[in-house]
């Protein structure tokens, strides 16, 4: 086998808008549906992926990513793995009403723990095993904010990406690669709060 031949790249989506990431409500593993919007950036995604071959796709089993994958690509095989994280007594709330310390823990990926949910650390367990199963290869894997931070962490970028957000890991080397844009060019990571 070359080492070309024995990369691993995790080409990861997330999920178009819902009224939950619209509006800043924590929705974990509650299933919420796209919005128009996020219908939009769904569909928007298709010429990019289109033109990209695949070893595997996969997506979250909830039914905003099942949506997106088709919106963008096609069918793709469910994994609960790539769920959202389970954020227990905190789904359905908004953001701005969550406690401080809850917030800040989030968002530093540090001593997360939902009161009768997961913390990060169970969140990695699963999204590292998902990972581990995974032939050397490209992989499309249509997914959920946090658990994209949680894998752009592992390369050197802390970011939340916003909806409809590609991007493209070396998982292998741990390095983000250039995205692809719907124009043809490439575009950069960038951070966001969305």
């Amino acid at each position: 086998m070359s080492a070309a031949e024995s990369i691993l790249h995790l080409w990861l989506v997330r999920h178009g808008e819902t009224p939950a990431s619209r509006d800043g409500f924590l929705a974990g593993w509650s299933n919420v549906p796209l919005t128009e919007i996020g219908e939009a950036q769904a569909s928007a995604l298709r010429a990019v992926l289109a033109a990209e071959s695949f070893t595997s796709v996969w997506s979250s089993d909830l039914d905003r990513t099942v949506a997106t994958a088709r919106l963008a690509y096609g069918e793709a095989t469910a994994d609960r793995r790539l769920r959202e994280i389970h954020f227990g007594d905190l789904e359905g709330r908004p953001w701005r009403q969550i406690e401080s310390h809850h917030q800040q823990a989030l968002l530093a990926f540090e001593g997360f723990q939902a009161p009768g949910g997961e913390s990060i650390d169970d969140l990695r367990a699963r999204v590292m095993a998902f990972v581990a199963d995974l032939r050397p290869g490209r992989h499309l894997v249509f997914t959920h904010g946090v658990v994209i931070a949680l894998l752009t962490r592992e390369v050197g970028q802390k970011e939340l990406v916003p909806t409809g957000t590609l991007r493209v890991l070396d998982w292998t080397n741990r390095r983000p690669l250039p995205a692809p844009a719907a124009g043809g060019g490439r575009e950069g990571a960038s951070p966001s709060r969305t």
